[in-house]
């Protein structure tokens, strides 16, 4: 079994079709230990000299290059085998650049920070399940099992269904969410993530849902994989959004999770950068001693390439965004 379910194989293949692109795993493995990065090869829609090249780019969610197994002494002679070989996979495959969301829980950015350009984006925050006999009197604030306690009040219960077999309540909830949040598009997930889900990892997900009188009115998609459950999409009806049911989902999960012998759950962070950002204030109400570091990685395989595409796109090299010439205007 992988650490988590981000490095699975079959994870890339459900975003194969959202990026264009294809996904593949490097592997890498010598004398010291054994290294592999799961990417997705996109080709760049612009041609230099006729040549068609291509970027990479960590599926969503985490992931990155991972020491797979290391003779700890060799940890640096195998990293330098690794930069030297995944160089040289690049060339010969037209890679021009990389974009990597490193896996925070496993903090495998710090390994490979003498390799790529490795910055701190964010906080993702988490419930530690192993905190205490009840994690909630812990990891969620005074003011947050108060409102559980409210909401409970209302009568609204809940329902964890471990063999998932119908999304579509789950997606009319989603989609409201999306609408009301004006979310991008990459966000609307098609009939086809969700098919391409149950066939690989139907053994990996739960539906947690909130219940008012019979309605689902908020729901949550969880993959489940060696002791961490993962929070991977929600949503709340929009017409009871004031029975704030949300808190719910969460209260579930816990319960369930701490019942079934899981470690922790893992939430992610906001949708900015920003310690006021609100969702990350939500997820911090149920994680009060628990979070970790999000580095992304950039890295330029091919100098003259991406030099070359910059200035067809008339963009900086030195753009924040990256790769820059994937930048729209």
């Amino acid at each position: 079994m992988k650490k988590d379910i981000y490095f699975e194989e079959n994870y890339g293949k459900l975003y194969e079709h959202i990026e264009n692109g294809k996904v593949k795993t490097f592997k890498y493995e010598d004398d010291n230990g054994k290294i592999s990065n799961q990417f997705i090869l996109r080709e760049i829609p612009i041609k230099i000299d006729d040549n068609k090249y291509f970027d990479i780019i960590t599926p969503y969610g985490y992931g990155g290059p991972i020491i797979e197994k290391c003779i700890q002494e060799k940890k640096e002679e195998l990293l330098k085998g690794y930069e030297k070989n995944f160089k040289t996979y690049c060339k010969e495959n037209n890679i021009v650049s990389e974009f990597i969301r490193f896996h925070p829980i496993f903090n495998n950015a710090l390994e490979f920070k003498k390799i790529y350009d490795v910055q701190f984006l964010r906080y993702t925050l988490g419930t530690n399940l192993l905190i205490a006999d009840n994690p909630m009197e812990k990891e969620f604030s005074k003011s947050c099992r108060k409102t559980i306690r409210q909401v409970l009040n209302k009568g609204i219960t809940y329902k964890i269904i471990e063999d998932v077999k119908d999304f579509s309540e789950f997606k009319r909830i989603y989609y409201l969410n999306m609408d009301r949040k004006k979310a991008d598009s990459y966000y609307y997930f098609d009939d086809k993530y969700f098919e391409m889900m149950d066939k690989y990892f139907h053994n990996n997900l739960i539906q947690v849902q909130a219940i008012y009188e019979t309605r689902v009115i908020a729901e949550g998609l969880y993959f489940i994989y060696n002791k961490i459950i993962h929070a991977h999409l929600s949503g709340t009806d929009t017409a009871y959004l004031h029975l704030s049911p949300a808190y719910i989902l969460k209260y579930a999960t816990t319960v369930w999770g701490k019942e079934n012998g899981f470690n922790l759950i893992h939430y992610g962070g906001g949708t900015s950068n920003s310690i006021e950002d609100p969702l990350y204030l939500f997820k911090k109400k149920f994680s009060q001693n628990t979070q970790f570091e999000f580095y992304i990685g950039k890295k330029i395989w091919n100098q003259q390439i991406y030099e070359k595409l910059c200035n067809y796109k008339k963009v900086s090299k030195e753009e924040e965004y990256f790769p820059a010439y994937r930048k729209e205007k």
